[in-house]
This record gives C-alpha cells, structure tokens and sequence, in this order.
C-alpha cells in the first residue's frame, strides 16, 4: 500500500517548534483527516532526538476543531491523546498547528484525564494567549472530556485506519 507522506508540524504560540513527525496520509472521513505511523516511527521534539514510538498509532486532524487526536494500538497503555491546540492548517504536505497545553486523554483502564492545566495557566501568561484562544481552549477541552468519556463519535472504539499501521 501506497500513502502520501504528510510532516505534522506542532507549534507553541511564539512559534517555536515543538514535536513534529513524518507520517502516512490514510485519507478522510466525516470527522476528518486521518494519517498513520507503524511502531518504530519516530518524533521530535523541537530540536531533539528522535523518539520512537513503541506502538503504531493514527491521528485525527479535525477539519475546523481545536483540537487533534491520537489514537494507539497496544501495547501503548494510553488508548487516545487529545492536544487541544489551534485548528489544523494543510499545505504543502504539512499539517500544522499550536499546541495549547491542555490534553484530554483516556487510559486503556477507561480513566479520563485533563492533563497539563498547569501548564496552560503558566502558558497564558508566558505567551499572552488571548481570551479567545483561553476560551476555546477551554471549551473544546471540556466538549472533548465528555466525548471521550461517553466514547461519542470517533472516541467509541479503535478506528478502522488503525489497521493500515499494525
């Protein structure tokens, strides 16, 4: 099988590069833009050293939510990572967007958490995040606890185009 390279390009709100990777473009559905990375894959953060991943994974980049989602094959004991960051942007086979701190994710025990909330606070002031990014940021991290935890569309199960990276 044959897929599109796509870098995904994470940001902090001064612009300064955070984890970033080359993936596989699977394709699109309802809820929007899906790529892929088998186990072995690397990321870095910034500047760093690669890191591999221990397990395959696809992401989910809505098409205007603030928000993006992992979601992991086993043996990774964290079933989906949400970051709330700014809406995707496409170009040039690169998605790119700013990570906003705040992460909704959901243990493969079923346990919901709200991470990071800290480093959001100190981030509001250390990047002077507007108010409406606070409210967003807000607002989708609370939509996002809900749905993950009532695993509504595309939380409820592993998604099919997992099975194109295990």
């Amino acid at each position: 099988m044959s897929h599109e390279i796509v870098n995904v390009v994470y940001r902090k709100y001064d612009g300064s590069l955070h984890w970033h990777h080359p993936s596989l473009l699977l394709g699109e559905d309802e809820h929007g833009v899906w790529i892929g990375c088998t186990a072995g894959s690397g990321a870095r953060k910034g500047d760093g050293p690669v890191v591999p991943s221990a397990s395959a994974f696809v992401m989910l980049f809505p098409r205007d939510g603030w928000w993006t989602a992992s979601f992991n094959a086993l043996p990774n004991r964290v079933e989906i990572y949400c970051d709330i960051a700014t809406v995707p942007q496409w170009s040039d086979g690169e998605v790119t967007m700013v990570d906003l701190d705040l992460d909704v994710i959901r243990m493969r025990d079923g346990r919901v958490i709200l991470d990071d909330e800290d480093e959001f606070e100190e981030h509001q002031v250390r990047y002077a995040y507007p108010p409406d990014v606070i409210e967003n940021a807000r607002t989708t991290a609370a939509r996002l606890m809900e749905a993950v935890r009532t695993r509504a569309a595309p939380f409820g199960a592993a998604p099919h185009w997992l099975a194109q990276v295990t």
